[in-house]
């Protein structure tokens, strides 16, 4: 009895159980059941609860895929969250199975123009269904594609059948304000609400207009109000979001934004105004990843391939942004805010033909639009036609006569036009109307310092301090006044208080570590540069300036690091990876240089930059094929470049395709006249050919342009020089001397001088310029070199003396005054090559010298090791083998020294070629 007693305790928790199990069992039919499943899903979206709605139909599909009904929902919950994409896919299924064509279309016809797949709404309700909410989609449609007309007709056939219909008293609506119809625009707006007051879509278009039209109070109650039609649906949100980022309620947006994403995630429209934000705050890179995740899954999105455009243009990269602008323009011709950019982008790129032309076509259809004016000023400064530039600024001037920016421009063409008071007059208008900010001020200050006023920047700087003390750019600017005055600890304590203001200020910081390095405290400097990045970790710019630094004291290796860690911290921004594949290409890791710059090609195909690094880089690692169709592209996108053709012609030499090359090196004078380098190139190739009149000719085309420089009489005297030609090399030369007279041009005359016999002047010309210019150590190592050739060898000890004072402990200066020392049977030789050694041990030529003197001296056993090694270095170096050979018969090792002695005997340009056959016959 004992054993079958239960306490109530049990019992209670046994009952409990059993009715649970049983509650369980009785809902397993419901719980199996998609009509059930789908009738809580409507509940949950009439609450406005669309997570747990959109968890019961997929619970719906999970029983039944096929589940029409169920799919249809989805899809019109996914519109309503501002899912295009995942909506655009739910609908077509339910089209496919069976969802009539009258119910799905216009839910569809949503999704398909949020994803701007315009074309595709019309070839989808080209065959109907023909009733009033088609009508109006088709009308949506044709307006995004810039039917106007077309759109007109739709939405009247829309309310011919359907009269008060919503969305096609918006789309009237819309199309009168794009016509310039503000209050036909408005009398839509009031009658689609008066018609249809539950129309959250209503009231969006009913914030539109107000917003559009100058009203931003107004149009965010009626945002509002579309909020509370439509809980669930994340588009008033984020039309509320897009007012409050206009003007500039950060914290606002932001908030609306959160409140979107709890509604829907990943929506890419609220992506979208995630990357609107981030751009309006300044924050580029930021809003590009956000961009880029819209684009990857709705590469149509007109609005994301717009802010795209405006996003790269900001961050320079201007060939991204002339494709997004164009791929939006295709779709979008007469946006004007999209042209405007185009023009500005296309300035960037120098194709200001092409920006003529947007800007001619866009002043046809704008011609009131002081932006435009402004566009075209800027591309008359850029083709240098100051006049012209004035002339668009004034007519900017007349439409806007009282905005800042106009004037800071009308001032800018007056400064280039070289009318300095006219400049100032209205750069001073432009600091007058801007209050608001410290731009206008700013350039004033800029502009004034670059004209060397300094007491009229300092009043203006201390006006700017007034209506914006705590700007970091304005205490900069002060900075750069005390600089200009010499006021150094002002100018310190100026740029202090601007970081002070803000830590993460570069230009301040900068100029700190710049005034640093003249205080000869380049840790100080790099102190800067790391306090920076410890409040900003991510700052390119610090560590570009840190890798500068390091490349200055000569830690390459370091360089390197820090260029590498800027490229990591960015990778979407083109200008650390260059920077860097450039640094790689100067310390000679062409390997990485070419992987790096594969690496960024497979992703900007079209960037010149990134085609003339990758050209260089394959050039670099022998690819010459590679190289040449590289730059073939480069040429290609950018046709006006002359670097463009100058790479080209490169390459086209390395491939000996000599030809091609003066092709294209004839194009680069075409668009560069004066381009020196395309000049020299061509001399060069006349010079091989031994067209020595063409070369000539060259020359002369190249004094012509450059007339106060001396760089077309060197040509003229080098040419002659190859033709063994001193005496008329000399009168070239002189003529450039009289021209700019330095060290390399002395050094010129020289040559020419002693090869034409007149050594005794020419010396007492070198002479007479060392004593004026004591520091010119290349000159004066030239001239020794140039008498210990003659043989005169205690007059090139002299210098060599005197080079190795005024340079102390450089290897080389010591090696060259250890062999004239030898050469004269002096002592001093051995401790002076000694020295040399010492601080250059692994250098051949070093190595040859010290050898040499041993050798020669004693015949010891060290000295025949150096000369070995020295020659095993370089194999090629005839006098170095000629020594080791000689020390060789002094060692009695006659086999090794014949090997030595043969090669030179025979070669035809060595010039003890003889002294060599006379060895071997002794041996």
């Amino acid at each position: 009895m004992n054993r079958a007693r239960h306490s109530p305790r049990l019992i209670f928790k046994a009952t409990a159980c059993s009715l649970l199990l049983m509650s369980l069992l009785a809902g397993c039919g419901k719980a199996d059941d998609p009509a059930a499943l789908i009738a809580e899903a409507r509940q949950y979206q009439k609450k406005g609860d669309t997570k747990a709605a959109v968890i019961q139909l997929k619970n719906a599909l999970q029983k039944n895929p096929e589940d029409a009904e169920a799919r249809f929902l989805l899809g019109m919950i996914y519109i309503d969250t501002g899912d295009a994409l995942s909506a655009e896919k739910e609908l077509r299924k339910a089209a496919t199975l069976g969802v009539t064509p009258d119910r799905v279309m216009p839910p569809l016809g949503k999704a398909l123009m949020a994803l701007g797949k315009y074309q595709e709404v019309l070839d989808q309700t080209a065959n109907g269904p023909d009733n009033a909410e088609t009508m109006a989609l088709r009308g949506d449609a044709l307006f995004a594609m810039g039917k106007r007309d077309d759109a007109k007709v739709a939405y009247q056939k829309a309310l011919d059948r359907k009269p008060g219909l919503s969305p096609a008293l918006i789309g009237l609506g819309k199309l009168a304000s794009v016509s310039g119809d503000a209050a036909g625009a408005g009398k839509l707006a009031d009658e689609a609400i008066a018609k249809n007051p539950g129309d959250g879509d209503g009231w969006m278009f009913r914030g539109d207009y107000l917003r559009n039209t100058g009203h931003p109070e107004e149009a965010l109650k009626a945002y509002d109000e579309a909020v509370r039609l439509q809980p669930s649906s994340v588009n008033p949100i984020i039309a509320r979001a897009g007012l409050r980022i206009g003007s500039r309620q950060f914290d606002a947006a932001k908030a609306d934004i959160e409140a979107a994403k709890k509604i829907k995630p990943n929506g890419l429209i609220i992506y979208y105004t995630q990357a609107l934000l981030d751009f309006t705050e300044g924050r580029n890179a930021a809003a590009l990843e956000s961009l880029q995740l819209v684009l990857k899954s709705a590469p149509e999105h007109m609005p994301s391939l717009l802010l795209a455009g405006a996003v790269q243009y900001a961050l320079g990269s201007n060939e991204q942004a002339e494709q997004f602008l164009k791929k939006y323009l295709a779709v979008n011709p007469d946006n004007l805010y999209a042209r405007k950019m185009l023009a500005s982008v296309l300035l960037k790129n120098g194709q200001q033909d092409r920006a003529a032309t947007v800007i001619a076509d866009a002043l046809k259809d704008a011609p009131q639009d002081p932006q435009l004016f402004m566009i075209a000023g800027e591309s008359s400064l850029q083709n240098k036609d100051f006049a012209k530039a004035t002339e668009y600024f004034e007519k900017a001037n007349a439409i806007a006569p009282k905005v800042a920016m106009v004037h800071t421009a009308l001032g800018m063409s007056k400064l280039a036009e070289g009318d300095n008071a006219k400049a100032m007059s209205e750069l001073e208008l432009a600091a007058t109307l801007d209050n608001k900010t410290s731009k206008a001020g700013a350039l004033l200050v800029m502009t004034q310092l670059r004209l060397k006023q300094y007491d009229k920047a300092m009043e203006s700087v201390k006006a700017l301090e007034k209506q914006q003390p705590n700007d970091p750019l304005v205490q900069n600017l002060k900075g750069g006044v005390y600089l200009g005055l010499k006021d150094m600890a002002n100018a310190r304590a100026s740029f202090e208080k601007a970081v002070s203001l803000m830590p993460t200020y570069f230009p301040a910081v900068e100029n700190l570590a710049r005034m640093d390095l003249q205080d000869k405290q380049p840790e100080a400097a790099k102190k800067r540069f790391e306090t920076l990045l410890a409040v900003d970790k991510k700052n390119v710019a610090a560590m570009t300036a840190l890798a500068e630094l390091s490349q200055a004291s000569g830690n390459t290796a370091e360089a390197t690091i820090w260029l590498e860690k800027a490229a990591a911290a960015s990778p979407d921004l083109l200008p650390p990876s260059l920077r860097l594949i450039g640094h790689y290409l100067k310390t000679g890791n062409k390997d990485k240089a070419l992987t790096l710059a594969q690496k960024l090609y497979a992703v900007n195909d079209i960037n010149p930059d990134v085609l003339d690094l990758l050209g260089q880089s394959q050039a670099a690692n022998g690819d010459k094929a590679g190289a040449l169709i590289t730059f073939k592209k480069l040429a290609a996108s950018k046709p006006k470049s002359v670097i463009a053709q100058l790479r080209l012609a490169s390459a086209h030499l390395a491939m000996q395709n000599e030809a091609d090359a003066v092709l294209s090196l004839e194009k680069a004078l075409v668009i560069q006249p004066d381009s020196l380098e395309a000049q020299v190139a061509l001399i060069g190739i006349n010079v091989r050919k031994g067209n020595f009149d063409g070369a000539l000719k060259l020359a002369r085309q190249v004094q012509k342009q450059r007339e106060a420089q001396p760089v077309g009489w060197v040509l003229e005297g080098d040419l002659y020089m190859a033709q063994k030609n001193p005496g008329l090399a000399l009168k070239a030369f002189e003529q450039g001397f009289s021209k700019v007279k330095s060290g390399p041009l002395q050094v010129k005359i020289h040559e020419a001088a002693v090869m034409a016999g007149k050594d005794k002047e020419a010396d007492a010309r070198v002479v007479q310029w060392l004593a004026a210019n004591p520091a010119d150590t290349v000159t004066r190592l030239y001239f020794a070199s140039s008498l210990g050739a003659r043989n005169q060898n205690k007059a090139s000890i002299a210098q060599y003396e005197t080079a190795a004072k005024s340079v102390p402990n450089n290897a080389a200066i010591l090696n060259n005054l250890a062999y004239a020392y030898q050469q004269d049977k002096d002592d001093r030789a051995l401790g002076v090559a000694e020295q040399a050694h010492k601080l250059a041990p692994t250098n051949p030529v070093v190595m040859d010298t010290l050898g040499w003197i041993l050798v020669e001296k004693n015949g010891d056993a060290r000295g025949l090791t150096l000369l070995k090694q020295a020659g095993a270095q370089v194999p090629g170096a005839n006098d170095i083998h000629l020594h080791l050979a000689k020390g060789l018969i002094k060692a009695g090792d006659k086999a090794a020294a014949r090997k030595e002695l043969e090669p030179l005997a025979e070669s035809k340009s060595f010039a003890h070629a003889d002294e060599a056959r006379d060895l071997l016959k002794a041996l």
